[in-house]
C-alpha cells in the first residue's frame, strides 16, 4: 500500500487542501492519504486548538482520506515518518509537500531519514529544483500538472472564505474560531 503523508497546520482547512488529497488519489500516486494536522508549528503562533482543526478536517474524510491524530505530536517531520514506518511496516510512505517548500527543504532536520521515503512535490508555484537536494532526486516525484488553487489559510483567516467548504464555514462560525470569517 502507498500512503500519502500530508502534514500541515490546516488553520483552517480549505478547498486547496482537499484538492491536494483528491489529486493524489485520482492520479493514482497513493492508495490512501493520511492528514496530519500539527498541534504546533515552528513558524506559526496563531493556530486555533488542534481539536478544532481536527474537527474541521473530519469533513474531508472518506474511505481513503483519513485524519491521523496518533502521529501528529512530533515536532519534526522525520519523527512523524519514523513513527508511521513502525505502524505501517509494509507500506510505502510518500511525504506530500508543495513546491514552495523546495527552497528550504535542505534545512529540514534529519533529511536523510525523510528521504528513506519518497517525496511528492506538487506545484504551488513554479517548480524550481533545489541543487542542494541533488542527491535525493531519485526519491522525488515532481507534479507540475497539479491545478493549484491560489488560496492559503492566511487569506482565509483574513476574510477570503470563497474557498472554504460550507460545512467548515459553518463550524468556524458556530465555534467563533476566526474573527474575519
Amino acid at each position: 500500500m502507498r500512503i500519502g503523508v500530508y502534514v500541515g497546520s490546516f488553520n483552517p482547512p480549505h478547498e486547496g487542501h482537499h484538492k491536494v488529497m483528491q489529486f493524489l488519489l485520482e492520479e493514482n500516486l497513493v492508495d490512501k492519504v493520511l492528514i496530519l494536522p500539527t498541534p504546533n508549528y515552528w513558524d506559526k503562533s496563531n493556530l486555533v486548538d488542534i481539536k478544532e482543526r481536527v474537527a474541521m478536517l473530519r469533513f474531508y474524510e472518506e474511505e481513503n482520506i483519513i485524519v491521523d491524530t496518533k502521529h501528529n505530536n512530533f515536532p519534526y517531520t522525520y519523527q512523524v515518518l519514523r513513527s508511521l514506518r513502525e505502524d505501517y511496516p509494509e507500506a510505502e510512505l510518500y511525504l506530500v509537500i508543495g513546491s514552495d517548500n523546495l527552497e528550504r527543504l535542505h534545512e529540514w532536520k534529519n533529511l536523510e531519514e525523510i528521504f528513506q521515503n519518497k517525496v511528492i512535490v506538487l506545484k504551488r508555484q513554479e517548480i524550481k529544483k533545489n541543487p542542494r537536494l541533488k542527491d535525493y532526486e531519485d526519491r522525488m516525484i515532481y507534479r507540475d500538472d497539479f491545478d493549484y488553487v491560489d488560496v492559503s489559510s492566511t487569506k482565509v483567516r483574513n476574510g477570503d472564505n470563497s474557498h472554504v467548504y460550507a460545512k467548515v464555514k459553518k463550524y468556524i462560525k458556530e465555534h467563533h474560531l476566526y474573527e474575519n470569517i
